[in-house]
């Protein structure tokens, strides 16, 4: 990146603003952070637990459902902020748009027992799990090989 002036293009007039060659395409890959909205999927022993960082969208804004029989889907957006007439806008980087992830629940999420909260621009959807028993098998030596009423 370099300091170039005002002379390319519809720019403020600060010498001192880093011109970037793609800003024609910053609004399209703004939007396209937005649409694709990062979302972390973490499991303990009792739940997956997803989050997604969703600053300034409102949580009516946002759906949680679940789809197809296992697939959980988060969708919602954020409008773009209304312009005036009289506003002169100097740069625009907050995105704007829809955004829509799935994901397949393993075989082991009560379906029915989904729980969603949103605080201070983050979602948190809990997906709580069947407990699955597990057998644990011990070897015990045959008695015979052990004297138990012996005095040794």
């Amino acid at each position: 990146m370099s300091l170039i002036p005002s002379v390319f293009g519809n720019r403020s007039s600060n010498v001192f603003d880093i011109w970037d060659p793609f800003q024609s395409l910053s609004s399209a890959r703004d939007a396209e952070a937005f649409v694709n909205a990062r979302i972390d999927w973490k499991e303990t022993r009792e739940a997956h637990i997803f989050r997604a960082d969703l600053p300034g969208v409102k949580k009516e804004e946002v759906k949680v459902e679940v789809e197809d029989g296992r697939v959980l889907q988060i969708s919602g957006g954020r409008s773009r902020e209304k312009e005036e007439k009289n506003d002169k806008w100097h740069r625009v980087e907050r995105s704007s748009g829809k955004f829509l992830r799935r994901f397949r629940l393993p075989e082991n999420a009560k379906l029915d027992e989904i729980k969603a909260s949103m605080e201070n621009g983050v979602l948190t959807v809990t997906v709580p799990k069947f407990q699955t028993v597990t057998r644990v098998s011990a070897f015990y030596p045959p008695l015979t090989s052990y004297n138990l009423l012996s005095d040794h």
